[in-house]
């Protein structure tokens, strides 16, 4: 079970590009480790357009990591088509889901299935949880994280 002020696990993962990013090399900066289903579909879009869109105010303050369990190449395409200037994180396999707690069984249209749940970590300089948002809302997550670390 995860714990607010509990050291974040680690990870080490491939970005967009085949660059591998892990917690441990930004030891020292706040991280957002958001969680999104699927490339290219509408809520996950809209997210990481409002990740782009305020990566400026954002950058000075955080890192942004966006992570689902789509390959490096489905990555790449999705932060091409949308000018993502942000690391998308391949968690293929979904470890890292497991490990974070939101791998687990899905429902949509009365069929279920497993997946990603849309959910990100605040973690701080010590690389401590300071804030776990267990439901995210697309269209409101960037303001509420504004807010987090103003």
């Amino acid at each position: 079970m995860l714990e607010i002020n509990k050291p974040a696990p680690d990870f080490e993962l491939p970005d967009q590009n085949g660059e591998m990013h892990s917690l441990a090399q930004y030891k020292g900066k706040k991280v957002l480790l958001y969680f999104y289903p699927k490339d290219d579909t509408p809520g996950c879009t809209t997210e990481a357009c409002s990740f782009r869109d305020s990566y400026d105010e954002l950058s000075s303050k955080l890192i942004v990591l966006g992570v689902s369990p789509d390959s490096v190449a489905s990555h790449k395409k999705f932060a091409e088509k949308y000018s993502l200037n942000f690391p998308i994180l391949s968690d293929e396999g979904h470890k890292l889901a497991d490990t974070y707690e939101v791998w687990g069984e899905k429902k949509f249209m009365g069929r279920a299935y497993m997946g990603v749940t849309r959910a990100s970590f605040l973690i701080d300089e010590a690389g401590n949880l300071a804030k776990i948002y267990p439901k995210v809302v697309p269209k409101e997550h960037v303001a509420e994280v504004t807010a987090d670390i103003a």
